[in-house]
């Protein structure tokens, strides 16, 4: 049925939030609602599935399957894993080499796993979601599968000596969470799976001691937390021949509890913050308070890194070593230990800048880590995957949106890194600028943006705007190697904005996009729409924004806040019923992002920001296309299922796409994904009018 013959109808509204006539498409493999999907399917792909989009989706599929692509590896004692996906091998190839053979780049690599001719030779839809290698051993593994791409994963053990998996090995059935290894014969299940072991979020409520041979559900419960908190997870930390289990009981999102415990199920709670991050390391205890803290006759700004010697804070000493402190420019982005060393990774004005932290008699040693650029994207890790084996050698890897990204190693020494792998090219970047402006916000603050494209100004861009603003998630300019092909290759212009809600500038930026400011974040997106039209850019018609997950709330909120600023909206992956969401898979655990729409306060601010219920006839909202996945067990596909046949009830042509796998994501391989992307930035080229020369 389309969209010009359905009786207008405006529920819900929010003068009767509840009122809800598409209740039925949340029933994700209903009948009635798959029949719907599919017929939707069906009239997008008619109508955009035309020569160029053929052409762009065969673009896209070879540009993710290239072969110069860099082998992403981590060190598990003298091996380096990897997973390879390429045309051969959709659903990948774990596999493994040596380090010296990888760092002269001619790597000899032993296949462990063919993901490909598992999933045919057991008629599964199995995508892969990593592995957890048995300590020091190395010859045995926890490999996580997942059907289609979701959250939840089958465990199953695995021979790295044969390359099979374990007859009558540990098997955990599908469910969210998982295990991590105590000793060869012994698991820690930090699991949904089990009559009642669920919390409200869908997440582990225990923590379970599995033994080999056993039932996991009979397998002793060491933790448990209440229904209504999100999880609990339990970790394994050794050093020295010694073991500890870390309890994280996480009560919402940015609020735990920390208890150090052994097999026994004794724990002690550490004395600190619920909204503080903890890292432990050794006898190492490192804070960064989320709030001010007063600890030890001092009072502490939020993001500063506190560090002490586990052992004397649990003896009562909080003489904190004060390792960092931010600014108003100078945001902390991340914390790891590698080594026994403090690795602070910072933004300074949006320039990344790393620094290390070495104990000494005397204090703390600080130094810069060098060879790093300030300007793009930078990430940084340890290079081993298991820290009480690690030897303080980093990994790095720099970008920006016109550089392809470079992988470096950076010596234990922290002298200059070394090239180890280095992207070609994806498109064509001659002629393109990179700089830097800010928009004024709809309160007066200034909201950075990155805009990427041709020098000039023509007043007619046909400009990509993409941003996230939630979950003091930092976005940075990378290398966009299908953007770049498809959108600045051609001549296009994209922006990416730092809007509220991220952590760009540090928790203050997130918490002044968080619940009421979430607004607040999507005002910030549309006062950069207008600033590159005031600029002489562009104008709004040519401006097409795309968005997903808490990014698609964003794009689904342009559509019906700011309809005249845009030409073409993507909303993917996307949350967009407010009223409902904490009701719907992982929902209940983002209450600490946006509020509570059961409490009537919360609902005051909330509701404003439900484009679901703020959709109305009458408005001339641009051409929006909303896609998700029938397998996204973390962002409930009814979302943007209810969206668009509410839509569709006001009258307005909105189009959908909704492939059957692909989790929290665009696909489970390098076709599905590329279908995916080619559909949606076709979608917005068509819909603003530009139409490159191909």
């Amino acid at each position: 049925m389309t969209a010009t013959t359905l009786a207008p109808d405006p529920r819900p509204t929010l003068a009767q939030p509840d009122d809800d006539p598409h209740l039925w498409l949340e029933e994700i493999d209903g009948l009635e609602a798959v029949a719907w999907v599919e017929a939707q399917n069906a009239e997008t792909l008619g109508r955009y599935a035309d020569a160029a989009f053929a052409r762009d989706r065969d673009t896209v599929h070879a540009l993710l399957d290239r072969p110069g692509r860099i082998p992403m590896v981590q060190r598990r004692g003298d091996f380096l894993h990897n997973l390879w996906k390429d045309a051969e091998h959709p659903r990948g190839l774990w596999r493994r080499t040596d380090e010296p053979g990888y760092r002269a780049g001619n790597p000899v690599w032993a296949i462990l796993l063919d993901l490909d001719a598992l999933a045919a030779a057991e008629g599964e839809d199995w995508v892969w979601a990593g592995a957890d290698v048995l300590p020091h051993a190395h010859d045995r593994a926890l490999l996580r599968l997942s059907r289609g791409g979701g959250d939840a994963t089958v465990q199953r053990e695995f021979d790295l000596t044969t390359c099979r998996f374990v007859a009558d090995g540990f098997v955990l059935p599908e469910a969210k969470g998982g295990a991590t290894w105590l000793d060869r014969d012994t698991l820690l299940l930090s699991s949904a799976f089990g009559e009642g072991m669920a919390t409200r979020s869908g997440y582990a409520r225990t923590v379970r001691l599995w033994p080999r041979g056993s039932d996991p559900s009979s397998a002793q419960v060491l933790f448990e937390t209440a229904p209504g908190n999100m999880a609990v997870w339990g970790e394994v930390e050794r050093h020295d021949g010694s073991e500890r289990i870390v309890f994280s009981e996480r009560t919402g999102f940015f609020d735990a509890a920390i208890h150090l415990g052994d097999r026994t199920g004794a724990r002690t709670l550490l004395a600190i913050p619920t909204d503080a991050e903890i890292h432990l390391h050794r006898d190492w205890l490192a804070v960064r308070p989320r709030t001010p803290w007063s600890v030890g006759g001092a009072t502490h700004a939020a993001d500063t890194v506190l560090v002490i010697a586990l052992s004397a804070f649990l003896a009562g000493a909080r003489d904190f070593a004060v390792l960092w402190q931010p600014s108003e420019q100078n945001a902390l982005q991340e914390i790891f230990w590698s080594n026994g060393r403090l690795v602070i990774g910072a933004l300074d004005d949006l320039r990344p800048a790393f620094e290390v932290f070495t104990p000494d008699t005397e204090g703390w040693i600080r130094r810069g880590v060098p060879g790093l650029p300030t300007v793009g994207s930078v990430s940084v890790w340890p290079f081993d995957a298991e820290s009480e084996e690690a030897d303080g050698e980093l990994l790095a890897v720099v970008q920006d949106p016109v550089t392809p990204p470079t992988l470096l190693a950076i010596p234990p020494a922290l002298s200059s890194p070394t090239i180890l792998r280095t992207m070609p090219a994806a498109f064509d970047a001659s002629g393109l600028a990179v700089t830097r402006h800010e928009a004024v916000s709809a309160d007066g603050t200034r909201i950075p943006y990155v805009q990427v494209g041709p020098a000039g100004e023509t007043g007619e861009a046909p400009v990509h705007m993409s941003a996230y603003g939630g979950f003091k998630v930092s976005v940075l300019p990378t290398y966009q190697a299908v953007l770049g092909k498809l959108w600045l290759e051609p001549g296009g212009t994209s922006v990416v904005a730092n809007i509220r809600g991220g952590g760009e500038f540090g928790t203050r930026w997130h918490e002044a996009g968080r619940r009421e400011g979430k607004a607040l974040a999507h005002d910030d997106f549309a006062a950069v729409a207008a600033d590159l039209v005031t600029r002489g850019i562009t104008r709004p018609g040519r401006i097409a924004a795309e968005g997903g997950s808490n990014g698609g709330l964003l794009i689904a909120n342009m559509l019906t806040r700011y309809p005249e600023r845009f030409g073409a909206l993507f909303c993917t992956i996307p949350l967009i019923d407010m009223r409902r969401y904490a009701k719907l898979l992982a929902g209940a655990s983002w209450i600490a992002e946006y509020g509570d729409p059961d409490d009537p306060e919360d609902w005051r601010f909330l509701g404003a920001i439900s484009a679901y219920h703020v959709a109305e006839a009458g408005r001339p909202y641009p051409p929006i296309l909303i896609a998700t996945s029938r397998r996204d067990d973390r962002v409930h596909p009814g979302h943007a299922r209810k969206m668009a046949r509410k839509l569709h009830a006001l009258g307005y042509p909105a189009s959908f796409y909704e492939p059957a796998a692909g989790g929290h994501g665009y696909g489970k391989d390098s076709a599905e994904t590329a279908a995916f992307l080619a559909l949606g930035i076709g979608f917005l080229r068509q819909s603003i009018g530009w139409q490159p020369a191909a």
